[in-house]
C-alpha cells in the first residue's frame, strides 16, 4: 500500500494499492488539473529528484523543496516558550529539518492555512511522535489522508498555546485560517495565501482562485478585516520565500482592503 502524492497540489493521499482516480483538490475551481492529465507520484520518486532546504527567512527558520515542486509554498517553524509549531507544510520531511527542529525545543503542534497545503502533514506529525495537526472544521472536507492527529477546530478563534491563535479567516476557502504569533520583537500574522502578500511586500491583496484568477467578493473580504481586527501585528508572513512584509503590517493591510473593495467597486 502507498501514499500517493498529487504532483500538481502536492497533496499525500490515504493509502492504496493502486493510484486514486482523481484529485478532488485539483478538480476544485482554486486550482487545476495538469494540462498533461493527472498524475501521481510516490515519496521516493519525489526524493530522488527533489531535496527540502532550510533557511531563516526574515529571522525565521523555513523549510522549502527544491526544485520547486508541485504550489511551491515554503513552511515556517513559529518558536515559542510554550512549544514550537510548524505552520503550513511541505511534501518532504528530512532527518536534517527533523533534527534541526529538535535542536531548537522540538514540536508540539502543526497548523495550515488551507488544503493546498496539507502536503504529507501526516508524515510530519508522525516524525515528531504524532502531534496535533490543527485544520479547520470547515474544511474537514478537503482532507484526504484521515489520521488520528487531525484535530478539526470549529468557531472563529484557537489558541494553541499562550503565544500562538488560529484566527479563521475564510476567504480562499471557508476554514481558511491564519496564526497570529505573539513576540516580543514584533507581533505576526502567519497568512498563507489567506492574505497574500504581494510582490511590492508592501500591500496584501485576496482571491477566491489564484489560478485561475476569480477574485475574492467583498463581503469575503469585509469578514477578513472583522476576523484580524482585535489582533496586533506589525509583521505578515506570506506563503513564498522572502515574500514578507516586515514592519507596518497592521496599516499595511488595513489600506489593502480599502485598495481591494475600492477595485472591485
Amino acid at each position: 500500500m502507498t501514499c500517493f502524492l498529487c504532483p500538481q497540489c502536492g497533496v499525500q493521499f490515504a493509502a492504496t494499492q493502486t493510484p486514486p482516480e482523481n484529485c478532488p483538490i485539483c478538480e476544485d475551481e482554486r486550482q487545476y488539473v495538469r494540462w498533461e492529465g493527472q498524475a501521481w507520484i510516490t515519496g521516493e520518486e519525489l526524493s530522488a529528484g527533489h531535496r527540502l532546504v532550510m533557511k531563516d527567512d526574515a529571522g525565521v527558520l523555513a523549510f522549502g523543496i527544491e526544485p520547486r515542486f508541485a504550489i511551491g509554498q515554503r513552511a515556517l517553524l513559529a518558536q515559542t516558550p510554550h512549544g514550537n509549531v510548524l505552520w503550513d507544510c511541505i511534501s518532504m520531511v528530512s532527518d536534517e529539518a527533523v533534527a534541526e527542529i529538535n535542536r531548537r525545543g522540538g514540536l508540539a503542534a502543526i497548523a495550515i492555512s488551507h488544503c493546498h497545503y496539507y502536503s504529507v502533514m501526516v508524515e510530519w506529525s508522525e516524525a515528531f511522535g504524532g502531534v496535533p495537526i490543527y485544520l479547520h472544521a470547515d474544511d474537514r472536507q478537503w482532507i484526504m489522508r484521515p489520521h488520528n492527529a487531525i484535530v478539526s477546530w470549529a468557531g472563529e478563534t484557537l489558541a494553541i498555546n499562550p503565544s500562538l491563535t488560529l484566527v479563521r479567516c475564510g476567504g480562499h476557502f471557508a476554514g481558511g485560517q491564519v496564526l497570529h504569533w505573539k513576540r516580543d520583537d514584533g507581533n505576526a500574522l502567519l497568512s498563507g495565501d489567506i492574505l497574500q502578500v504581494t510582490p511590492t511586500r508592501g500591500h496584501v491583496s485576496f482571491m477566491y482562485s489564484y489560478p485561475n484568477y476569480i477574485p475574492l467578493n467583498a463581503p469575503a473580504v469585509r469578514r477578513i478585516a472583522a476576523a484580524l481586527e482585535p489582533f496586533e501585528f506589525d509583521g505578515i508572513y506570506g506563503a513564498w520565500w522572502q515574500q514578507n512584509i516586515i514592519g507596518g503590517a497592521r496599516t499595511a493591510f488595513h489600506a489593502s482592503i480599502a485598495r481591494y473593495l475600492q477595485a472591485i467597486g
